[in-house]
């Protein structure tokens, strides 16, 4: 089986549900298993410590789900149109990784949710994407051959799936939303496993 990671940090939810249906996705393909692993949150006031399993939800992610991956789909909730701080201070423990170039040559994607429908889902998928460019990874978008992409009135954008939850956060997933989630998740899963094979 050829592991597909899925990490995401969510407050509301709603980036969580994302992973699951990126998850979905990937494991629409034979042969690919998904790992579903999220981020503690961060104290804006001192360094802050938590269990080892969180909870609810997913296991959190260590640096050997990372090794261990023949792809990754990254994801965060927008914060003033960048990545949440869990995804940063995580992504800031991988140097690590990134000397040796373990992941350089693996496929990845990204995907948001934000409550405001113009809160800045791209700079946040962009953000997510300049750590993966220095660790080597080929950046994974949606084309415009997935129909949603032309057709949704709330999110999806090239650069990765989006969801937009209004500003309670409370929006479920539209059905475009979700189409665009889960072909993201396959989308990295074809490429990852034809990366493996060679």
């Amino acid at each position: 089986m050829t592991d597909i990671l899925v990490l995401y940090y969510s407050r509301t939810g709603a980036t969580a549900q994302m992973a699951r249906l990126i998850a979905r996705g990937a494991e629409e393909v034979p042969g690919i298993n998904a790992r579903l692993r999220t981020l503690p949150a961060v104290s804006t006031v001192c360094e802050a410590t938590q269990g080892s399993i969180p909870e609810e939800g997913a296991p959190y992610a260590t640096l050997d789900d990372l090794r261990e991956c023949a792809g990754l789909a990254l994801g965060s909730p927008t914060r003033f149109g960048n990545m949440a701080a869990a995804v940063k201070y995580f992504l800031d423990s991988t140097g690590a990784l990134w000397l040796p170039g373990i992941l350089a040559g693996k496929p990845a994607a990204v995907f948001t949710s934000a409550s405001t429908m113009h809160g800045g889902q791209e700079s946040t998928l962009l953000s997510m994407m300049t750590p993966l460019l220095h660790h080597g990874m080929l950046l994974v978008g949606l084309p415009y051959t997935e129909i949603a992409l032309s057709t949704t009135t709330t999110g999806g954008s090239p650069y990765g799936a989006t969801h937009f939850g209004g500003p309670d956060s409370n929006l479920p997933l539209s059905e475009d939303e979700k189409k665009l989630c889960r072909a993201l998740g396959k989308r990295l899963a074809v490429i990852a496993q034809k990366l493996t094979l060679k």
